[in-house]
């Protein structure tokens, strides 16, 4: 299995090639969802890295898949403006989640 990055910049796909991991850069809506269909009919992907402005584009798709299947893993990175979720983020997501404050 392999790893592939979906992203909405040029930048960010360098980096990722650098490291190895192939990708595309997306731009729009209907071409970016087209993408992340079509990488989801790859079973030879067992991870799909995405940047966090193309994640929030599909964030409900991706929160049923992540629901439903086990592969492939979808994971949301920054692009190379950084962060955008504020820098608690992850407590906010496990409140959220559970339901109890941490």
């Amino acid at each position: 299995m392999k790893s592939y990055l979906i992203s909405d910049n040029t930048d960010t796909l360098v980096g990722m090639r650098l490291g190895g991991i192939s990708g595309v850069v997306v731009h729009g809506d209907k071409e970016t969802r087209e993408e992340f269909h079509k990488c989801l009919q790859n079973k030879e992907i067992g991870i799909l890295i995405l940047t966090e402005k193309v994640f929030d584009l599909l964030q409900e798709e991706c929160m049923e898949i992540k629901l439903k299947r086990k592969f492939p893993l979808i994971v949301e990175i920054p692009d190379r403006h950084g962060l955008r979720r504020s820098p608690d983020f992850i407590t906010e997501y496990i409140n959220d989640s559970i339901g109890i404050s941490i």
